[in-house]
């Protein structure tokens, strides 16, 4: 039995450091053939202990097994975020996002599961180094009591590896028999570190150009004098949510149902296309990246940027006289980096006064929020023009359970919306099946979109000026992959036919609806183009 209990563990051990080599970084590749390949780090590693002393040979083991484990939550990492933003992990700027995740986790599971849930998966992260530990010191122990059996093996297995690798064999596309996934895992973030150096340089070198920064305050903005400007981010707000997918039809519905009902009420619009620095998350990424004009595209780009006095469109408008806002309804704590964009006044969940249910990840729905907007700054008498950016949050990932539009008249403290969450569908419902999470989507764009649109008229004069657009793209669940891009909607709409005459030259399309022709810029383009249009002249 004791024989028989040692052979199991030793299989079992053998398993475990195969499949941890030959686990695929991208959630796409893990298929059972993934696991039936030759990893080279395999035959490397066992035959580099072969030649080591006993006491050397206890110590890489060792280390080779905290090195795999390592490793493997790294890949494990990188599959979350593949899924999420479609890209690995960056092992240089990518830790401040578990900080919104945890808060994530918190909004769906409360304060206590999402302690459970991240004290359980340091557990397993644990357990599963010592199995490979105790894996890695069992064969390589094996191997130097059979050192002649053990090195004809590796001398086979190198043989069979070579051969595969020079004929290309594979089971699948992107899963070559000859595997080096985990080298190739480890070598490609050590690039990383120094393209991360390097993309600093850039960085540094592209934020001293501002063409912007000295232009004196009563030279900006002066064809928007006396107007409220509302600039509104709809979280994942896609070009996927108006073109090419099952979601669109009746996402469009809506933005041409609401072109006809805001002309009807003396509106107009023009729409175009930016492309966000960010997919899938990373909000304040793209936030940035409109407000600096410059390409914030990471967490380093971005505490650069805000740790900066580079001129902002918030910034801007508040030298040039207007009273600028900030409104943040899923923020539950202190903003430091809100500092840099100079606003006069920050308000989060804590100053908003909700008394309603949170719905998901949103803590209140995009009609409150914006009555909240209205109340606390614009419809005061006799106040100065405000510049307001407001962030949307119904939207957001998992898109379920959804609020439903009420009466202006009746949001009070929101409690009139205490029975919705437990009407709606829940995240499980939703999240059983990839249809149901792709209708879910569009009907949170649905809400947002008849949100925005119902505020316009109700509470729109001939000074309001809103420009909305997306942040992000949704994740793959809904975009299906990188294809898919990384455009979001923009539109700009206004009862003064002057604001929209600035633009003229822009190209944009008529209404809502931008149309698969419409023009895309960079994100980071739209600064200097809006400064450009509402200012006598170009610097």
């Amino acid at each position: 039995m004791r024989r028989a209990t040692t052979w199991v563990l030793t299989v079992l051990g053998g398993l475990l450091i195969v499949a941890a080599l030959v686990l695929p970084p991208d959630l796409n590749l893990l298929t059972p053939l993934a696991f039936l390949r030759i990893p080279v780090e395999a035959i490397a590693g066992f035959g580099l202990v072969l030649l080591l002393p006993g006491r050397a040979r206890r110590v890489v083991a060792i280390l080779a097994g905290v090195l795999l484990a390592l490793l493997t939550v790294l890949k494990v990492t990188d599959m979350g975020f593949n899924v999420a933003f479609e890209r690995p992990f960056d092992l240089v700027t990518d830790w401040s996002f578990f900080g919104p995740a945890f808060d994530l986790l918190e909004k769906s599971a409360g304060h206590a599961g999402a302690i459970a849930e991240v004290a359980g998966i340091g557990l397993l992260a644990v357990a599963f180094t010592v199995a490979l530990v105790f894996a890695a010191l069992r064969l390589t122990k094996l191997a130097a009591g059979h050192r002649r059996t053990a090195f004809r093996t590796l001398a086979v297995l190198a043989v069979l590896w070579i051969g595969c690798a020079v004929s290309g064999l594979q089971f699948a596309e992107n899963q070559p028999i000859a595997a080096r996934t985990t080298a190739s895992l480890a070598y490609h973030n050590a690039i990383q570190v120094g393209a991360e150096i390097k993309d600093q340089r850039q960085f540094a070198q592209e934020s001293s150009v501002d063409a912007y920064r000295n232009t004196p305050p009563d030279q900006l903005l002066t064809a928007l004098r006396g107007k409220n400007v509302l600039l509104v981010f709809v979280e994942s707000y896609g070009r996927v949510a108006v073109q090419g997918s099952d979601i669109a039809p009746k996402v469009d519905a809506v933005l041409d149902a609401g072109t006809n009902s805001l002309r009807a009420a003396g509106f107009d619009a023009r729409s175009g296309f930016l492309t966000s620095s960010t997919t899938g998350g990373g909000s304040w990424l793209a936030h940035s990246t409109l407000e600096s004009g410059l390409w914030i595209s990471n967490q380093k780009r971005y505490t650069t940027v805000t740790s900066s006095d580079r001129l902002t469109l918030a910034s801007a408008f508040r030298h040039a006289g207007w009273r600028t806002v900030n409104d943040q309804p899923a923020n539950f704590a202190d903003w430091p980096e809100g500092d840099f964009y100079d606003y006069s006044q920050r308000y989060d969940f804590r100053s908003i006064g909700y008394q309603g249910p949170g719905f998901g990840y949103a803590s209140m729905p995009d009609q409150f929020a914006l009555a909240q907007l209205q109340q606390a700054e614009l419809a005061k008498p006799d106040h100065p023009p405000v510049m307001a950016e407001l962030d949307l949050v119904s939207s957001h990932w998992p898109w379920a359970p959804l609020p439903r539009m009420v009466g202006w008249n009746e949001l009070g403290d929101g409690s009139v919306f205490n029975p919705m969450p437990a009407q709606g569908k829940t995240t499980g419902e939703v999240w059983s099946d990839p249809a149901k999470v792709r209708a879910a989507y569009g009907d949170s764009i649905v809400y947002s979109l008849t949100a925005l649109i119902s505020y316009l008229q109700t509470y729109g004069d001939d000074n309001t000026v809103m420009v909305f657009l997306g942040d992000h793209q949704p994740n793959t669940a809904v975009t299906g992959g990188e294809a898919a891009g990384r455009d979001v909607p923009i539109s700009i709409v206004a009862k003064d036919p002057a604001v929209l005459d600035r633009i003229s030259g822009w190209g944009w399309d008529s209404g809502l609806h931008p149309g698969p022709r419409a023009p895309v810029w960079p994100m980071n383009a739209f600064r200097d183009r809006f400064f450009a249009a509402y200012s006598p002249k170009s610097p």
